[in-house]
């Protein structure tokens, strides 16, 4: 079928914090380009996500926006709940290439150009067979790129220096990477099958037609600018993409609560959709909260050990009420000071609240952009992935936030080092120094998306060639 109007097809992995950015992408396409767009989602828990309000078009989208929720897939064969997530992503998405085929091969309106993220590459394949663009959207930050795309360059002598030594490894033109990074891809053995398919993944993104990254220009020009100089594949700084404010059914209690509190006077405690902390830890994170003296609105997860991703592919809203791995009397002797919210709680309308003082945070890159876009000043507790990069880049880079103290891997935060950055966060000078910085990073954010600012230009290259290849197609040159 013939038409003048762009189609984007975007692919989303699993978990929360790929589809989220994927989705506010599409409807980034939708509104400021009135592309038609359709977001492919591929999923490792149906029922949960069929419930959640997250796969819902947005009124003002029209007919522009389609999400199709691809058949789901079966990985229990590949070892069980043992298997890390980042192995049942890989898998789950792999599996999905078929069904994803297929959709497109039945559309009547074929798309110009498919969207991936770093583990959807599979799927370019599949836009060379109908002629399409091909992009990566990286939802992390541009040094986290940066590191990607530098992996297969690296000399894995340097990188055994870094396992067995702790040296740092240095990226061209970036902040080196340190060995308490621990980036799990640095610990794999050369010969690990998924060592090598994230080799393979990078050199297919580095053959793409572009790399939209969910940053700005203002926020790491210095990254960007060796990124550019360095690498082939044009990038695109195009964020930041967060969730907009919205109203939830679900949070009524926790917005009246706040409502309540007087202005920055309360601390937002949340790991995220997918970390989780042990009992011990737990019950440490509320000792410190308890002993601050603050107040405090804490999403709570049930503990679990060992595993501090231990939900990432867990989806929907979800309840716990129970609280039974509490300190006891804890409830009792926090009632007035303290809100417990069981699972899940309306991020960015939380943010948003003019209650909020300080974010407690996993410093996944989503939450991080949500808080800077809210003008919120982080307390930062990374647990898994990228995060203790994202950290030391909050704290060390961009002064948006107090670090947390680091810990051995199996020892637990203790209740005064919480207590201690509460208060810095709330009530101390260096909370109020930091609280400026992110008003000014709030507004470096809102030029960037503005129209003439450094992200909206990106984003229009994108359009703009997008459109010239559906010229060129239709012109059958």
């Amino acid at each position: 079928m013939e038409t003048t109007m762009s189609h984007i097809a975007l692919l989303a992995s699993p978990g929360m914090g790929h589809l989220i950015p994927v989705l506010e992408l599409a409807k980034h396409l939708v509104s400021h380009q009135s592309f038609k767009v359709t977001v492919f989602v591929v999923a490792t828990d149906h029922a949960s996500l069929a419930n959640t309000h997250l796969l819902q078009s947005p009124a003002d989208s029209g007919d522009l926006l389609d999400i199709v929720l691809l058949p789901f897939i079966d990985v229990s064969d590949i070892g069980g709940p043992s298997v890390s997530f980042i192995a049942t992503i890989v898998t789950t998405v792999l599996r999905s290439m078929p069904f994803l085929r297929s959709e497109i091969s039945k559309m009547e309106f074929r798309p110009t150009a498919l969207v991936v993220d770093l583990f959807g590459t599979d799927a370019l394949e599949i836009a060379d067979e109908y002629n399409m663009l091909k992009f990566v959207f990286i939802a992390s930050n541009a040094w986290f790129l940066a590191v990607m795309l530098c992996t297969p360059e690296i000399d894995r002598k340097e990188i055994d220096e870094h396992v067995k030594n702790r040296k740092p490894l240095h990226i061209p033109g970036c902040k080196p990477i340190k060995f308490e990074h621990n980036l799990e891809v640095f610990f794999m053995d050369a010969n690990d099958p998924f060592y090598q398919g994230y080799v393979e993944a990078i050199n297919k993104m580095s053959l793409t037609d572009g790399i939209l990254v969910n940053t700005w220009d203002e926020l790491e020009p210095t990254t960007l600018k060796a990124l550019r100089e360095t690498k082939k594949v044009p990038i695109y700084p195009i964020g930041p993409l967060v969730r907009p404010i919205e109203k939830s059914a679900f949070g009524n209690e926790i917005i009246a609560w706040l409502d309540k509190q007087p202005k920055q006077s309360v601390t937002y405690v949340s790991f995220g959709s997918g970390g989780t902390l042990s009992a011990q830890q737990v019950k440490e994170l509320a000792w410190g909260l308890e002993l601050s003296q603050q107040k405090f609105v804490w999403v709570l997860r049930p503990p679990i050990e060992n595993d501090a991703a231990g939900t990432f592919l867990a989806l929907g809203n979800g309840s716990d009420a129970t609280l039974n791995y509490l300190p006891d009397g804890f409830l009792v002797r926090t009632q007035d000071r303290g809100l417990l919210v069981p699972m899940w709680a309306p991020q960015v309308e939380v943010l948003s609240h003019p209650s909020i003082g300080g974010f407690l945070t996993h410093c996944g890159w989503n939450s991080t952009m949500e808080s800077i876009v809210n003008g919120v000043p982080m307390i930062a507790w990374p647990l898994y992935a990228e995060q203790k990069m994202n950290a030391s880049m909050l704290t060390e880079d961009i002064g948006a936030s107090i670090r947390v103290m680091a810990v051995e891997s199996d020892a637990a935060v203790g209740r005064e080092e919480i207590r201690s950055v509460v208060r810095k966060i709330l009530v101390d000078r260096q909370g109020r120094n930091i609280r400026s910085r992110i008003k000014e990073l709030k507004d470096s954010a809102e030029n960037a998306l503005a129209k003439g600012g450094s992200s909206y230009n990106s984003m229009s290259q994108v359009a703009n060639i997008c459109i010239q290849h559906l010229k060129t197609k239709a012109s059958g040159a």
